[in-house]
């Protein structure tokens, strides 16, 4: 599946992506806020992780900015299912997309895209250290559960405090939603 929006294109990764993925996500500033990436990370670590894109229950997307003349991967965002109905939402912007609202953009995208296959309820979550994370996901609408979780960070080599967050999709539309600015096709 591929998702539109104003400035962001999001698609499945490829093979062939893996030198871009492996610079964009290579930063420690990245990787010590997400839980399963290594650090440092190569370019081997991107293959695997490319190699390992099959499972079709999983809406994982690269981030593609369009920029002055050319597209370039600025991030990852998605929705895996967990036990029971509920699905959680991960995503990453690279230090130099910081601050032009791609993870907002990006996460509506995906919201819309997790909507019409039918998801109803996600979860999400920030490290404290992280705040930034926290503000896109009140902006997508989510609600702060009050919970903090010691979660393990394989970049960090260490548990780490991560607040928590749930959103009803059945309940409310995420904040800003325009399905008139997201389009998607399969």
């Amino acid at each position: 599946m591929f998702v539109r929006t104003q400035r962001l294109m999001l698609r499945p990764g490829w093979i062939e992506d893996a030198p871009e993925l492996a610079r964009a996500i290579g930063h420690e500033s990245v990787v010590k806020n997400i839980s399963r990436a290594p650090w440092p990370y190569a370019l081997g670590d991107a293959e695997e992780f490319l190699a390992g894109w099959t499972d079709p229950m999983v809406s994982r997307f690269l981030i593609l900015a369009h920029e002055n003349a050319g597209v370039r991967i600025v991030g990852m965002i998605g929705v895996e299912p967990l036990e029971g109905a509920m699905h959680e939402l991960g995503y990453w912007i690279t230090p130099d997309a910081w601050g032009r609202g791609y993870a907002t953009e990006a996460g509506r995208g995906v919201l819309a895209a997790v909507r019409a296959m039918g998801v109803r309820h996600i979860e999400a979550g920030h490290f404290l250290d992280n705040p930034a994370s926290g503000k896109v996901l009140r902006k997508l609408g989510f609600k702060a559960t009050g919970e903090v979780r010691q979660i393990h960070s394989r970049g960090r080599g260490t548990e780490a405090p991560c607040a928590r967050y749930t959103l009803d999709m059945a309940a409310e539309k995420a904040t800003g939603d325009d399905p008139d600015d997201v389009r998607m096709a399969a």
